[in-house]
């Protein structure tokens, strides 16, 4: 299979078929590689497409990546997760194809909005440092306990709760937008998010 012919795309309602494949392979990565993450649920995702708060990737008309995005505290604060390759494309630089296509699509839709990430994941880390994320405490991000409810899913969540909500396994990641110039996606893809907002 050659890594040209995925496409990354900002996910829309038609894409909803592959969301149970997508939660079996998150979860399934999450077992092997022995580390939390937070639920999420079929209708969840599904919404998050059809919201055009999704990338995913795709080889034809099979299933190859995925991630999302949240926002939390007025959407002063943004979050892209769930990022996940299938088994049989890992190896092709395609989670960074499409954490930059979630990255740019999140900053295009809350300019101002302050990015964040807890992950576990040392190539995770490496991709955040290499679009200007920076190491920061756990204060530093959202104080939305709707999102701190989603951790509760996590096999780390006692780790978080006995330090009172200020360390865990993962590292806490902060993009700041005041210190980067701003970014823009396809015409096409501006005008399908207008019409959501706007809906």
């Amino acid at each position: 299979m050659d890594k040209n012919d995925i496409q990354i795309l900002v996910a829309a309602a038609e894409h909803e078929r592959y969301v149970d494949t997508i939660l079996d392979t998150i979860a399934e990565a999450a077992k092997v590689r022995g580390t939390g993450i937070a639920r999420r649920t079929h209708e969840y995702l599904a919404t998050k497409m059809r919201e055009a708060k999704a990338v995913i990737a795709l080889d034809g008309d099979r299933f190859a990546g995925f991630s999302y995005i949240e926002t939390w505290g007025n959407k002063r604060y943004v979050t892209t997760s769930g990022l996940i390759v299938h088994p049989d494309y890992r190896g092709q630089h395609l989670a960074k194809r499409i954490k930059d296509m979630t990255f740019t699509l999140a900053r295009t839709r809350w300019p101002h909005a302050k990015i964040f990430s807890l992950t576990s994941g040392a190539a995770v880390m490496k991709m955040n440092t290499a679009l200007g994320y920076q190491p920061v405490t756990f204060d530093d991000l959202t104080d939305d306990e709707a999102f701190w409810r989603g951790c509760e899913g996590c096999i780390n969540y006692p780790v978080l709760k006995e330090r009172n909500r200020k360390f865990c396994i993962c590292t806490a990641m902060l993009f700041d937008p005041e210190e980067h110039l701003p970014v823009k996606l396809p015409q096409e893809v501006v005008e399908r998010i207008k019409k959501i907002d706007n809906a």
